[in-house]
């Protein structure tokens, strides 16, 4: 007789939990103590449910199955950046990453096991989108990170940003619930202020997640503000133009008054004129901005190149100049492959 596949705890609702106690003849109040355990306290089995009887956890054995994240391969960078091979429970792998600094620490966590859209610089968008990450499987590298910041750096977690593998809000209901877990009271009660989801730029999902009042940060993957360049870089936004971004980012802000944040990175003969920082200068000014100019991490083809320091210099001053905030920021975790656009599952 063939085994009858065992169902996701995870999967369910608190009130779905209770109705399956109160309909095995127990209390309804079981459910709200394996609804804890699953979320309050990440409970990796059953065996660890020790305020329930041994024949409670023996029947969830029987019905359930907890598909709990493994951390396979942990490596540590020089400058303390922690890297993470995760083994999903069908043995596909994903990487997350803990970045500390002296006053916080970041998960960088994955939504997708490889990437739905074609960014030419990244090295996860040479990988085949395999599927997406269900809410418990983002849920349990938060908490992974979460664990090794108290262990390492004697601190909880104190930030998370969606910029992982994958494009996370072409897994938006489920990034969406992973969020919500997160920032639950029964969950880790993580302040949505806290969280940054970055998108490469999907209008129409942008606009929903103003329409559904969210109120984690949002980031925008940019890179050009000119349509041909970005194009020949990010081959989807011949789908998804700078005008459509642009009207989405806008309703964004008039829905949300919420500033966005531009991640840019500057290359070497591709967006390095006056030309390309007078189109970003333009962008920014339809809504209340910041852009993050991020150093260039390169994945072994040499096709992409860091621009010199003197273009860097011209974005911060013309920026500057139009009085739009403008960061530098300096990658991390480089000497492990862990800094932004590099994780490829190379372990």
């Amino acid at each position: 007789m063939e085994e009858i596949k065992k169902k996701d705890i995870r999967a369910l609702t608190r009130e779905q939990l209770r109705d399956f106690f109160v309909s095995n003849g127990d209390k309804a109040f079981r459910g709200n103590q394996v609804y804890e355990w699953l979320w309050q306290k990440a409970a990796y089995s059953f065996d660890v449910m020790t305020n329930l009887s041994k024949e409670t956890r023996e029947m969830l054995e029987a019905n359930f199955v907890i598909n709990h994240i493994k951390v396979d391969q942990m490596q540590r960078s020089s400058d303390g950046t922690i890297k993470n091979a995760v083994r999903l429970h069908d043995d596909l792998i994903v990487e997350s990453v803990l970045i500390p600094t002296k006053s916080r620490t970041t998960a960088c966590v994955s939504s997708q096991v490889g990437c739905s859209l074609d960014c030419r610089f990244c090295a996860t968008s040479r990988l085949k989108r395999m599927r997406n990450l269900n809410p418990d499987e983002i849920y349990d590298q938060v908490v992974a990170i979460d664990n090794e910041s108290r262990l390492y750096f004697e601190r909880p977690l104190s930030n998370i940003v969606f910029m992982g593998m994958g494009e996370p809000l072409m897994n938006y209901n489920n990034v969406l619930k992973a969020i919500e877990k997160i920032t639950s009271p029964d969950g880790l009660g993580m302040s949505p202020k806290r969280i940054t989801v970055s998108t490469s730029g999907v209008p129409k999902l942008i606009k929903k997640m103003a329409d559904d009042e969210v109120k984690f940060k949002l980031a925008v993957s940019l890179h050009s503000a000119i349509d041909e360049i970005r194009t020949a870089i990010m081959p989807f936004n011949a789908k998804f133009t700078l005008s459509d971004l642009r009207e989405s980012l806008q309703y964004w802000y008039e829905k949300t008054r919420s500033r966005i944040t531009y991640e840019y990175v500057v290359w070497e003969g591709i967006n390095d004129t006056q030309k390309d920082v007078d189109a970003l200068v333009a962008f920014c000014r339809f809504a209340p901005s910041k852009v993050n100019l991020i150093e260039y991490n390169p994945i072994d083809d040499g096709e992409f190149k860091q621009a010199s320091s003197a273009a860097i210099d011209m974005y911060v001053n013309t920026l500057e100049k139009n009085n739009i905030v403008v960061t530098v920021r300096r990658s991390r975790g480089k000497d492990i492959d862990a800094a932004c656009g590099q994780l490829a599952n190379k372990s």
